[in-house]
């Protein structure tokens, strides 16, 4: 193997490790968040935890952030939770660096 192909091999390692993190810590995000929003409903322990397991399945339906917000902000509309789509997203900033926190830490 020459050099060049050794560079290229540990490129690709790093894009693959990169890319895993990234999912990792974005999932990782989604449930804080969802337990958040579980909080803020008033749901607790294991209706808490299967609240935010579908928070991180809706982030599957769409590419970007949007189905999250809209999710929540429906979910506390429903709910009689007065919390708006801008503070949604800034506790989605707040929780990607709590969730790269935890995830650096593993």
């Amino acid at each position: 193997m020459t050099t060049f192909d050794d560079r290229q091999k540990a490129f690709e390692e790093k894009f693959a490790h990169d890319a895993d993190l990234q999912f990792r810590t974005i999932n990782r995000r989604n449930k804080l968040l969802g337990l958040w929003a579980a909080e803020q409903i008033g749901k607790h322990g294991a209706d808490a935890d299967a609240y935010a397991k579908d928070v991180v399945l809706a982030d599957f339906e769409a590419p970007g952030e949007d189905d999250l917000v809209h999710k929540l902000a429906k979910d506390f509309a429903a709910a009689g939770v007065s919390i708006t789509e801008r503070q949604i997203r800034k506790q989605l900033e707040h929780l990607l660096l709590a969730a790269k926190d935890q995830i650096m830490k593993e």
